[in-house]
């Protein structure tokens, strides 16, 4: 089976926002609403992409598979970029057919054609299958790191008031 890889542009709007609504009801998310869904793509797809791309979609015969959704950093302390991989997913009805395997190898492909010296990534400590996935491809746990987040409230609670 062929899986074409590739950068999401504005015209893969409705196909990055069909599979993103997948993704949420496969994580067991709230539903999103479809409509805002492809507001958001063609916002992120046209407004924000021009630096760096964000969404790399995987296709099968035609039809979205997969994405991944990134994030390129510019160096710390080691000088060099990095790209941070936020989500990846496949679509239940392909998965172990290679489709995560041709995004990451997407991936990788970019970061040594364009100087970035690694992809960082997390994912749940539930994921049994992502997690051996992961491991399958030479990804190591880095255990120097705590993964933190700060909430919309928190941001509020912090940013300064005018």
């Amino acid at each position: 089976m062929a899986v074409d890889v590739r950068w999401a542009t504005i015209e893969d709007a409705a196909a990055l926002a069909a599979i993103l609504c997948e993704m949420a009801e496969h994580y067991r998310q709230p539903s999103l609403d479809a409509d805002r869904a492809l507001s958001a793509a063609r916002k992120w797809l046209g407004e924000e992409s021009p630096a760096y791309p964000h969404f790399a979609l995987a296709f099968v015969d035609g039809e979205v598979s997969g994405l991944a959704s990134v994030a390129i950093a510019h160096p710390g302390i080691d000088l060099e970029r990095l790209l941070f991989l936020k989500d990846l997913f496949v679509r239940d009805n392909i998965r172990n057919a290679g489709v995560g395997r041709a995004l990451i190898g997407f991936l990788a492909d970019h970061c040594l054609s364009h100087g970035i010296g690694r992809i960082d990534l997390t994912t749940e400590d539930w994921n049994e299958g992502a997690l051996r996935f992961y491991e399958r491809l030479g990804a190591q746990r880095h255990g120097q790191k705590v993964f933190l987040r700060l909430s919309n409230d928190d941001l509020k609670a912090i940013a300064p008031r005018p």
